[in-house]
């Protein structure tokens, strides 16, 4: 008997249909992968399983965990099974933690709560399963706050939530999505053997399918709400049927066709030389001497007319720190930078004039906007930079209607709100704000880290033609080095504040000199690979 048994589940909301006629079974010891783009009803399987369905939700068909049917079961019942028998893992570690809680109280709660222990105890099981998750007393005491902890340690924390009274079965909903690659690298290896320990099932959800090869089972995926495609993952990947799955597969290694930027050797898009940005650390005593800690150390760098160069390195590594430093939005302690050969005040920041040439796009398109304005006022917020240049009237609807058509939108989107689009067509809104006053250079700081596979595929064929066409250059900061490699021409590694190694992309991917670099690339997951490896195991 399956621990979990989905079969002809069908879930409505009002009268928008949510899901329809899954199947899906989860055995003890088993990984299954489900995979799909957002909307696809992926996380809303996840949260049916769990009962944790928003007002108007209608169930039919059967949910069954270890021969129990759940779909029907009282809230009291259903809160027994939960963190019991189900535990669930986010994508957000901070979203999912109380950050006026101790880590040590938030893994008791779960004991406390599910398991019935007094305190005294269920701080005990918090104890033994912080150590569980490889966050040792010596380093990681329970009365830490989870500010004090890096993302991928509080992820582990809601891991340990999830699996404190040890369930039968674990859903793990994005758990790595917003991590690079070395901690991604290790969430999976905790979760893996997680399961071989405690011989629990997993579901698994993911948009990247290089991950899932690595790790499932059994792969499940969806479209719109039914499951196009599910069997046994090698079996699955070698022999795609659908084309849904196989335009996931394609976008998946998906590279863009560029042309190699023509490099004139005159005045670049940005120049920084031997930069510093130190932060001052809190005194340790009264009168303790105060400690610094540079988080940017001497670093140097070059973009010329058209080309693209990517940022890479692990959180915590100076990467953004470096970005927001080159916008003048920091000051900086030593150094130089330059934006289309004007020199940025270390202390005063930037001019308007300097500022003009210079843009950035984010990572989460929807929180750079301002909800409340439509888009003709969200992609005209440069224009500030132009002072009594800024174009008004027929030239301002002009230049809005042409800025949307750039980047694949129509002219009649400007009266429109950005909750109407979806989240690759916000990050286009965004890129068509960064262009509006056609600046030199676009700061990509993770750009397209949180979007699902084909979208980001769109997205980079959208940059990779802006670039060629307008001759813009990109400095495009990620962890996600798959990407970094399909549309940068030369690629910078940092570590610890340090630029460790730099060169053509293709260049360092295939021949990278430094330790780091080469941990870097082994971490970052591959499809292909993935799939030769465990073929390898398993001949």
């Amino acid at each position: 008997m399956p621990l979990l048994e989905i079969k002809n589940l069908s879930l409505d909301i009002g009268p928008f249909p949510i899901l329809r006629d899954i199947d899906l079974t989860v055995d003890a010891g088993e990984i299954v992968g489900v995979i799909g783009e957002s909307g696809s009803g992926k996380s809303m399987t996840a949260l049916t399983v769990m009962q944790l369905l928003p007002g108007g939700a209608v169930t039919k068909g059967s949910v069954t965990l270890e021969g129990r049917e759940v779909l029907n079961l009282p809230d009291a019942e259903m809160r027994k099974i939960r963190g019991g028998t189900v535990g669930m893992v986010f994508q957000e570690p901070m979203t999912a933690l109380n950050p006026v809680k101790t880590i040590g109280d938030q893994v008791a709660e779960t004991a406390m709560v599910h398991g019935g222990l007094n305190r005294a105890d269920a701080l005990k099981v918090a104890r033994q399963t912080l150590n569980r998750v490889e966050l040792p007393a010596d380093r990681f005491p329970l009365d830490r706050y989870p500010h004090e902890l890096s993302g991928g340690q509080r992820q582990r924390v809601v891991i340990a939530m999830a699996i404190a009274m040890r369930p039968k079965l674990l859903i793990a909903d994005e758990p790595t999505t917003a991590l690079d690659v070395t901690t991604q690298a290790q969430i999976l290896k905790l979760l893996q053997r997680l399961v071989d320990e405690d011989g629990m099932g997993m579901m698994f959800i993911t948009h990247d399918l290089g991950v899932i090869a690595g790790i499932a089972d059994k792969v499940a995926i969806m479209q719109r709400g039914v499951v196009v495609e599910a069997g046994p993952t090698i079996q699955l990947f070698r022999n795609l049927q659908h084309p849904y799955s196989k335009a996931l597969f394609e976008a998946s290694s998906h590279v863009p066709t560029r042309v190699p930027p023509a490099v004139s050797g005159g005045t670049p898009v940005l120049a920084v030389e031997d930069v510093v940005r130190e932060y001052p650390l809190p005194r340790r005593g009264l009168f303790g001497q105060r400690k610094v800690l540079r988080a940017v150390d001497g670093v140097s760098l070059r973009i010329e007319r058209g080309e693209n160069v990517g940022l890479v390195g692990e959180s915590g590594c100076g990467k953004s720190t470096l970005a927001r430093a080159i916008m003048a939005l920091e000051p900086t302690q030593g150094g130089r930078i330059a934006i289309s050969g004007e020199p940025i005040d270390p202390r005063r920041g930037a001019t308007f004039a300097t500022r003009r040439h210079l843009q950035v796009v984010f990572q989460d398109p929807y929180g750079s906007f301002n909800p409340r304005h439509r888009v003709d006022r969200l992609v005209t917020e440069p224009f500030h930079l132009l002072g009594s240049a800024a174009p008004t009237g027929a030239e301002r609807e002009k230049r809005i209607s042409r800025a949307l058509e750039e980047v694949g939108l129509t002219a009649s989107d400007a009266d429109k709100y950005v909750h109407e689009f979806s989240g690759g067509q916000r990050q286009r809104i965004a890129i068509a704000r960064a262009l509006i006053i056609e600046p030199s250079l676009i700061i990509l700081d993770e750009a397209v880290s949180a979007l699902d596979v084909s979208v980001r595929a769109q997205v980079l064929d959208l940059l990779a033609d802006l670039s060629d066409r307008l001759q813009l250059s990109y400095l495009f900061i990620s962890h996600d080095l798959s990407v970094v490699r399909s549309i940068t021409d030369r690629v910078l590694v940092m570590r610890a504040g340090k630029i460790v190694e730099e060169g053509e992309t293709e260049a360092v991917f295939q021949n990278p000199q430094h330790p780091y670099t080469r941990e870097l690339i082994a971490a970052t997951p591959n499809l292909e690979g993935a799939l030769a490896k465990r073929e390898a195991a398993g001949a």
